[in-house]
């Protein structure tokens, strides 16, 4: 029996829940024939036009409401089949919007399906209820059904279509819509017309959303909105605020949506004074408290690193809902306030705001450094807890904050167990072993990904590039590129700078200038990238030339492009051009950071400038260890040792911990053995001993005071596959004059299955020169061509060098012609073999040949012309070529005044040996003067040899070799009183005459 309406409603809703079931009979068996008949205004959304309900179908469409879970609901959707109702609207649709509201869009997509023909009111409902639900695949194939069982369309119809279309990025769906649209007569509809707007602003098609736009002829604020964002969304900055500007000229007063879309574009475009006026017409209208504008302005001035209005902003929302708290907390996880991130996630917890998947995204990156790691277990236990591990953006920063903390094992375990993977998380497994330096396995993701089904995009590309810098697998990398091109990505910036990187880090210069010849967008990156390129590859006139276009294209200078041209000048020498950058970063404001300082520290050492590399230092608020390894540095560059060790003694008592930086400058300032041992106590003790650069440098040290046994321990200590160590040791053993050691040593080095390089062969043919050894030195010339160490440079020349040396010159002369480009030193070795060989001639008619071939003459060039004039004899040409050395900027060294002193003192000009030595701009060498006493001897000239001597034995007091020629001279002449005198000199000073030695070359050995 039904329950008449009073009693219906004196019940409450348990107690009417439990009636289902005696009420799913009766209504079994009542015989309904045409529901639509019996509508009820006060149940049904749309009124029947016809009939009234009776009441008892009235206490049957009441059920719809009493239902509180799809149990209930069920009973209800299988009457409909049953009694045939599926044909009536009414029925079908309050029974889909009760699945709608209990959330089982299911059920009713199950039975609209059920559905011949729907009407278009039906079809409407389903749309716009599944369109809400976010079931936007199920919105396009409910209209695309429809059409194909013939049902019409209406206004209400198209808006949710396009919608749909827009958020699954179906451009060939909305287009087709627009089609319709037109075709049906809808194009004057304006919420049509805003959707389209809106999915083609969305979708990047700005052109097309401008022209539906302009075609309205009164367009809404709504409209104008829907313009705006599409612009923001696409980066048309500037056409947003034009279009901001046309509303205010058309009277149009913007609203909360509006000043939404403005806010964002304030802070990429840095326009901060912009972003405060609209914070000030925030206020103005009233929309101060509003809790989307509030977010918008705290990222605002998050983003100009204005943390104290930002904070204010959200102190003073009255109601402040987890969107709120996530802007401030993205605020400061922003500006690396990262103690300051979980201060407000705590309160935010006690504040009882469940935090939800943003949440989690803006804190987890903050967990990747290192100190923060315990924080990042505790956040992923909290993910745990309000089960948001499953969504996939949650997942993917746990993944990339475990890739980033090593913790690899963590990071395979979350990307495994996802569901289901996308993009996003895909590319960040893919970084992630770049990141640890598995590239191998980098790419093998790569792969992997394309065969789950993935289609690579600019993300992806960008992190396989990395990876194939660091394998310079240069084909690949090529393959990347030219997928990319295919892709349509190649217009992506930052794609291109990745492209731009990855061929300068291969070095392929040439292609690298080609992408960026071609490519229409460039930022200060592009620049950089370029710049660096040229400068690793040791390009630096194009480093300058590039910095100079640069700025003619008004690019800005930043920090990276500074800290990568202030080095330039260092390799140059160029004092002024370093003085000029270093003006353009106080200008710039750029003078304050630690790591640009530190560069123009160097550069003033590396010019000459000590003393204002000195006073940047002092002046430093905050010096790191690269400061004070930089100013040690610039003083070990100058020879001043003692500055040095003064350096490293404030260094400690400042509380600086040194790295092996430091003691690398600190090795070669030693100025005895005890100090060397000192520095290497203090390595073992703070762990640095076991950098391979610090035992090769404790090696070289040892080499210096010749305690052999010494280098031979630390090589002991080292890993016996470096091949470092064993250059030391080699190297050791040439300082030592041991160079059968050094060549038994590399026997020793093939044996264990070293590999050599380039510095091996060097210090070998430095043992073979010492030996003079010509069978050697054709073992070793083979050995080297078969290792394919002859095509560089450095070593052809050091094999010039050699054969000269041993006395075959024609063998130098053919490796000189063979070299297929030749350098400054090419040609110095070569004309040093002429003259130790007393061809001058051909030495002189070399440097000619050299000025012609475009190669200028350096130090080197005219220290061995000059020696080849000095063994020949030629005076006059000799003063000719140091005058022209002069002329062309060439700063004359000790060793081109000795030469030219040994040059008149062989031609018989002692006078004006002597005065030229008086005329010097610094103290003469002792080997100078030496030269000068043995040109006294020859020619018998005892009172200027006494003058020489007086001045030998200020110089070097136990330098026995000085006595030894005075007393020749004196014995040459007969003064026998003289000469034993000098001989008592000597007794009494304790000095010995060293004794004297030559090889001579035997079937198989020299022998001494």
């Amino acid at each position: 029996m039904v329950l008449n309406l009073l009693q219906w409603r004196s019940l409450s809703s348990c107690s009417l829940l439990k009636l289902t079931p005696p009420l799913f009979r009766f209504c079994c068996t009542y015989p309904f024939t045409n529901l639509s008949a019996f509508s009820n205004k006060r149940f049904m959304k749309k009124p029947s036009k016809h009939n009234s309900i009776t009441p008892k179908v009235t206490n049957f469409l009441r059920l719809f409401y009493l239902c509180r879970n799809i149990e209930n609901l069920k009973p209800l959707g299988s009457v409909l089949i049953v009694r045939g109702l599926m044909r009536d609207k009414d029925a079908v649709a309050e029974f889909i919007i009760s699945c709608f509201h209990l959330d089982t869009p299911e059920l009713a997509l199950s039975a609209f399906e059920g559905i011949e023909k729907p009407s278009v009111f039906l079809q409407n409902l389903m749309i716009r209820r599944l369109c809400n639900h976010g079931l936007f695949e199920d919105v396009l194939y409910v209209y695309l059904k429809c059409r194909v069982l013939g049902c019409s369309t209406d206004n209400f119809t198209f808006p949710f279509v396009i919608k749909a279309s827009s958020a699954l990025g179906a451009v060939w769906m909305a287009e087709g819509v627009h089609c319709v649209v037109f075709k049906t007569g809808f194009e004057e509809n304006l919420v049509i017309q805003t959707a389209l707007v809106d999915f083609y602003g969305k979708t990047g098609r700005m052109g097309k959303a401008r022209l539906v736009l302009d075609r309205i002829s009164q367009p809404d604020l709504v409209t104008w909105n829907a313009l705006i964002s599409g612009y923001s969304l696409n980066g048309f900055d500037k056409d947003a605020f034009e279009v901001l500007r046309q509303i205010r000229m058309m009277g149009l007063k913007p609203n909360v949506s509006t000043l939404a879309s403005i806010i964002p574009l304030c802070a990429r475009m840095k326009c901060y004074d912009i972003g405060k006026s609209i914070n000030g017409l925030v206020i103005k209208s009233g929309f101060s408290s509003d809790v989307i504008l509030t977010p918008a302005l705290i990222s605002m001035y998050a983003d100009d690193g204005n943390l104290f209005v930002a904070r204010n902003l959200f102190d003073s929302a009255s109601e402040k809902n987890v969107v709120i708290w996530n802007s401030m907390i993205s605020a400061y996880a922003q500006n690396q306030k990262f103690s300051e991130v979980f201060k407000m996630f705590q309160e935010m917890l006690q504040a009882n705001i469940q935090p939800n998947m943003v949440t989690f995204v803006s804190i987890i990156p903050c967990c990747e450094n290192p100190d923060n790691f315990w924080y990042g277990k505790s956040l992923h236990a909290h993910v745990m807890k309000y089960r948001l591990d499953s969504q996939l953006s949650v997942a993917t920063a746990l993944l990339s904050m475990y890739a980033k903390l090593g913790d690899l094992n963590s990071a395979e375990f979350i990307f495994y167990q996802m569901p289901r993977r996308n993009i996003l998380s895909w590319n960040s497994m893919i970084s992630g072993y770049g990141y640890n330096g598995l590239s191998d396995a980098s790419l093998a993701a790569f792969c992997c990904m394309q065969v789950e089904g993935f289609d690579p995009d600019a993300i992806s590309i960008i992190s396989i590039l990395s990876a194939c810098s660091k394998l310079e697998a240069i084909l690949l990398g090529k393959a990347a590129h030219a997928f990319s091109f295919r892709k349509g990505f190649d217009s992506n910036l930052n794609l291109s700078n990745a492209l731009l990187a990855f061929y300068s880090d291969c070095g392929q210069l040439s292609s690298c200038f080609k992408l960026f010849l071609k490519t229409a967008l460039r930022d200060v990156i592009s620049w950089n990238t370029l710049i660096s390129g040229c400068i690793h590859n040791g390009d630096t006139e194009k480093a300058v030339a590039l910095l100079h276009e640069m700025q003619r294209e008004e690019c800005k200078l930043d920090l990276v492009t500074l800290i990568s041209i202030i080095p330039i000048c260092s390799m140059t020498e160029n004092l002024i051009q370093g003085r000029t950058l270093h003006g353009y970063t106080i200008k710039t404001g750029f003078s304050c950071d630690v790591s640009l300082v530190n560069a123009l520290i160097s550069m003033y050492s590396n010019c000459g400038d000590i003393n204002a590399g000195k006073f940047l230092f002092e002046v430093m608020p905050w010096r790191s260890i690269v400061s004070w390894n930089a100013l040690m540095t610039g003083c070990r560059y100058h020879n001043l040792q003692n500055e040095v060790i003064a350096t490293f003694c404030q260094m400690i008592r400042e509380g600086q911990k040194p790295n092996y930086v430091t003691l690398l400058n600190l090795l070669p300032a030693c100025s005895s053995l005890l100090q060397g041992k000192s520095i290497h106590a203090f390595a073992v003790r703070t762990g640095i001993i076991v950098e391979i650069p610090i035992i090769t440098s404790l090696i070289s040290m040892y080499a210096r005071y010749e305690y052999t046994i010494s280098c031979l321990f630390l090589f002991g200590m080292g890993e016996r596959k470096d091949i470092a160590l064993w250059n030391a040791v080699m190297s050791a053993y040439i300082k030592t004059r041991n160079a059968k050691e050094a060549v038994t040593f590399f026997c020793e080095l093939l044996h264990a299955r070293v590999e050599p390089d380039f510095i091996t062969f060097l210090s070998l043919i430095s043992a073979c020169v010492q030996l003079s050894c010509l069978n050697l030195s054709n073992s070793i010339m083979a050995y080297i061509i078969q290792k394919g160490f002859d095509k560089h440079i450095v070593i052809s020349n050091a094999l010039i060098d050699l054969y000269a040396r041993c006395g075959n010159i024609s063998v130098a002369k053919k490796i000189f012609e063979d070299l297929p480009s030749k350098d400054a030193v090419s040609w110095s070795a070569m004309i040093n073999g002429y003259g130790l060989h007393g061809d001058s001639n051909s030495a002189l008619a070399l440097l000619s040949q050299m000025k012609h071939s475009g190669i200028r003459p350096d130090g080197c060039t005219y220290t061995s012309v000059l020696s080849a004039c000095s063994h020949g004899g030629f005076a006059d040409q000799g003063w000719m070529i140091f005058n022209s050395m002069v002329e062309e900027g060439v700063p004359p060294r000790m060793e081109h005044y000795a030469c030219m002193v040994d040059l008149l003192g062989r031609t018989g000009q002692l006078s004006e040996a002597y005065n030229f030595v008086e005329k010097l701009p610094c103290k003469p060498s002792t080997s100078l003067l030496e030269s000068l006493l043995g040109a006294c001897r020859a020619h018998g000239n005892v009172e200027l040899g006494e003058k020489i001597s007086r001045l030998l034995f200020q110089l070097d007091p136990k330098n026995s070799g000085s006595y030894v020629m005075l007393y020749n001279i004196y014995a040459a002449t007969g003064r026998w009183m003289d000469a034993n005198r000098v001989r008592s000199d000597m007794e009494e000073r304790q000095l010995r005459k060293l004794p004297g030695f030559s090889l001579v070359e035997g079937n198989r050995h020299p022998v001494e």
